[in-house]
């Protein structure tokens, strides 16, 4: 049987601050992207998220970023690479704490919005991060794009790169997700969703903006939490991966 990772963002809650739709998520997805406090998420909001996740026997994933509440880490930070390392070194050890509490670990790492970008372009804030999660677990997974200088540095480290795809964000056709600012860059028909989804399981293939076909040899599936209708779309995505015979498994168990 074809199979696949559905994985997306919980935990992003801060203070009075109520964000995200995670009860739900936590019923859809396999693996979770837990924000650990840099650009979203506090202690309880992360305890919430992994006693969730394990109750539910969800693989947890460190969601880390840039030092950015103010932007929700969409902003790039010109760190110092050593202080990057460090950075996400302390929120992979802050997160780790509450899924140990639950009864369960942090199972992967991935870098989240503008983080996630420069680790295609930025090969120093890539390998920082990479290092960060080698020194914390070397056995830890890094979910990322495909082609990112993150998974080959994670790869050269002897951990295990995930290539992810997204079935809602749109692709150039140089395999870039089209920029948030510009009116293409969501899909969010959820037929239209599950369809790709569908696609990048069966066929590790995408459609970018101008037709072309895009070879991704994804093993999960990004559900944005930023997305608007998320949960209507996470739905529509595993009821589409579900109704095609793709069995939907953490690439971590």
């Amino acid at each position: 049987m074809t199979a696949i990772d559905l994985n997306g963002d919980i935990g992003a809650s801060f203070g009075t601050w109520a964000h995200g739709a995670d009860e739900s998520m936590l019923e859809l997805v396999s693996s979770a992207n837990v924000a650990c406090g840099f650009h979203a998420g506090d202690p309880s909001a992360m305890r919430r998220a992994c006693h969730g996740a394990a109750d539910r026997n969800v693989t947890i994933g460190a969601l880390v970023a840039y030092p950015d509440l103010q932007g929700f880490g969409r902003r790039f930070i010109d760190i110092d690479p050593g202080e990057l390392r460090d950075a996400v070194l302390y929120q992979l050890g802050a997160l780790d704490g509450f899924a140990q509490v639950a009864g369960a670990g942090v199972g992967y790492v991935k870098p989240h919005a503008a983080l996630y970008d420069a680790c295609l372009t930025r090969p120093e804030h890539a390998e920082a991060v990479g290092e960060a999660a080698h020194e914390f677990d070397p056995s830890l997974a890094v979910l990322g794009a495909a082609g990112s200088p993150l998974l080959a540095v994670v790869d050269a480290l002897g951990m295990e790169p995930v290539v992810e795809a997204s079935a809602h964000l749109a692709y150039l056709a140089d395999g870039r997700l089209v920029p948030r600012s510009e009116p293409a860059a969501l899909v969010t028909e959820p037929t239209t969703v599950a369809n790709r989804a569908i696609a990048i399981a069966t066929r590790r293939e995408v459609e970018a903006v101008d037709g072309t076909t895009l070879a991704i040899p994804a093993r999960s599936i990004c559900i944005d939490g930023q997305t608007p209708g998320l949960v209507a779309l996470a739905r529509a995505v595993r009821a589409g991966l579900e109704d095609a015979s793709v069995g939907i498994h953490a690439f971590v168990v």
